[in-house]
């Protein structure tokens, strides 16, 4: 017993009851093997027979009170696990090692729980220790594998299932962790070649297969998300795409492919060339939360992301959201005058003309007071992007993201109504004139 070969105490122990059924310190010794080997009623049975030959000993009286509570922790454990409440199993086993240190059983249920909570070198080790006195024992041989199998190592899962499949043929749990591990891996290969052969909505339900093969496996879940999001992104499907990698970052907070890929996206874009519209694959252009302008959500997951792994290049993603972020508070001249950001000179006065005549006071001087109110605003808001982005050095501060106060380029120090009158070529030479009901056209003096 002190060099923790318990089985050859136990052989020994039942030998000397034996020879004498009447000696006490022989049943408690034979109790004490059981015990320690998990066999928590033969160890009672023991403990009572040395109490019916001595009902005052101490020992015997705590020893069978320690075999009773390791027969409650088991049956704790038993209805815990079907609950998958795996926290409250590793609880009792870990009280009930503490009086049955050389049971395996206990250690596998235990190894297991730890493994279904994601604490797989905890698991690992457990199970290690077992192989290292028996390397046949199939149970520790399956959480070997099931610890393989929940970090995405699938290929070497297989191979200690199939080992304890070997030492035991009818091992259900790693004849089912098996059969899942080989459907899984072979879905995700499918779903990969569909992926690089360009057939998108295959890939996309080969994915959605293998996320249906086991819930359990986080990390294979976590990483199949992020594929179905890509594939999503390329079948322009953006709002899905997100909800992809935001599945995989709840299964995984530690993904950092999964914040990379829902902030940020190589995409195709249109580009419209000579008259035809054109699609261009445009590296570093900012998609799923940069795209649908959902910019504190893209700060947030590359804050994260840089956290996490403090590179250069999250650096300056993380910097590159921010400024979008402090751009989209202010006020977006392109759409205000309803042009491209890659707009040209002539169509930003193009949209200027057509927006100012749009908004001016004049055309809407029979509306109401609220009416015009909001038109003489809009007017007002037309000039002021007009004066930003027909100006070559303010248009590229207010690109970069700089403040346009600064430099003397304060924006309360215009007046629409002078932009205007320079743009149309003459002071009060202008005016509105009706052409029926609720047309106008307007005329130079």
């Amino acid at each position: 017993m002190m060099l923790g070969r318990f089985r050859e105490a136990l052989g020994d122990a039942q030998q000397s009851v034996r020879l004498d059924d009447s000696f006490v310190r022989g049943h408690l010794r034979e109790g004490k093997c059981h015990l320690s080997l998990g066999n928590a009623m033969a160890a009672c049975r023991s403990f009572q027979r040395a109490l019916e030959l001595d009902h005052k000993n101490a020992q015997a009286q705590q020893e069978f009170k320690n075999a009773n509570a390791v027969i409650e922790y088991e049956k704790i454990a038993e209805t815990d696990f079907e609950k998958r409440d795996f926290r409250k199993v590793v609880f009792c086993m870990d009280r009930a090692l503490e009086f049955a240190p050389a049971c395996h059983r206990f250690k596998i249920l235990k190894a297991e729980c730890l493994a279904m909570l994601g604490r797989y070198p905890e698991a690992q080790s457990v199970a290690s220790d077992i192989l290292r006195m028996d390397s046949t024992n199939a149970d520790a041989l399956y959480v070997r594998g099931l610890c393989l199998y929940y970090e995405d190592c699938i290929e070497k899962a297989v191979q200690f299932f199939v080992q304890a499949l070997r030492m035991a043929p009818d091992h259900e749990k790693a004849c089912v962790a098996c059969r899942n591990a080989k459907a899984l891996k072979a879905k995700k290969e499918d779903g990969n070649k569909a992926f690089k052969e360009g057939n998108y909505k295959l890939a996309y339900e080969l994915y959605t297969e293998a996320l249906r093969i086991d819930p359990n496996n986080i990390k294979t879940n976590a990483k199949l998300y992020c594929n179905r999001g890509t594939v999503n992104s390329k079948l322009r499907k953006l709002d899905d795409a997100i909800e992809d990698c935001t599945n995989a970052v709840k299964l995984d907070d530690t993904y950092i492919k999964a914040y990379l890929r829902r902030a940020q996206w190589p995409v195709l874009e249109p580009v419209i060339l000579s008259g035809k519209c054109h699609f261009t694959s445009v590296e570093e252009t900012l998609k799923s939360y940069m795209d649908t302008e959902q910019y504190e959500e893209a700060v947030r997951d590359y804050e994260k992301v840089y956290q996490t792994e403090k590179t250069k290049e999250h650096k300056q993603l993380l910097k590159n959201a921010q400024m979008e972020l402090k751009k989209s508070k202010r006020k977006d001249y392109y759409k205000i005058l309803g042009v491209d950001k890659n707009a040209s000179e002539d169509e930003i006065k193009k949209a200027y003309r057509k927006r100012a005549l749009m908004h001016h006071p004049d055309r809407h001087s029979g509306a109401s007071a609220e009416v015009q109110k909001e038109e003489e605003k809009k007017f007002k808001e037309v000039g002021e992007a007009f004066t930003i982005l027909s100006d070559p050095k303010k248009k590229t501060r207010y690109d970069s993201g700089q403040d346009l106060d600064e430099e003397g380029m304060n924006m309360g120090d215009f007046d629409a109504n002078n932009i205007f009158k320079a743009f149309f070529g003459g002071p009060g030479g202008f005016s509105f004139e009706a052409s029926g009901p609720g047309n106008f056209f307007f005329q130079f003096g």
